[in-house]
């Protein structure tokens, strides 16, 4: 999957990748959950983002990971 598929998503810690039983991949937005102004599956690529924060380390990116671990 190129790294620039979902634009900003790729490189914020509240992107979560959900793969479907298809193989098709979704970017969740985790700031979804606590605030309805962000979309749950924002449109892709995502250009501009208020919300957007990078993640703790470059680890959480390669995963899709929002929360480290």
């Amino acid at each position: 999957m190129p790294s620039s598929r979902f634009g900003l998503c790729d490189s914020c810690r509240h992107q979560r990748l959900i793969r479907n039983t298809h193989g098709s991949t979704f970017s969740l937005c985790e700031r979804s959950r606590t605030q309805p102004a962000y979309p749950r599956y924002p449109r892709a690529p995502v250009l501009q983002c208020a919300g957007h924060e990078r993640p703790a380390s470059d680890d959480d990116v390669a995963r899709g990971r929002a929360d480290g671990r």
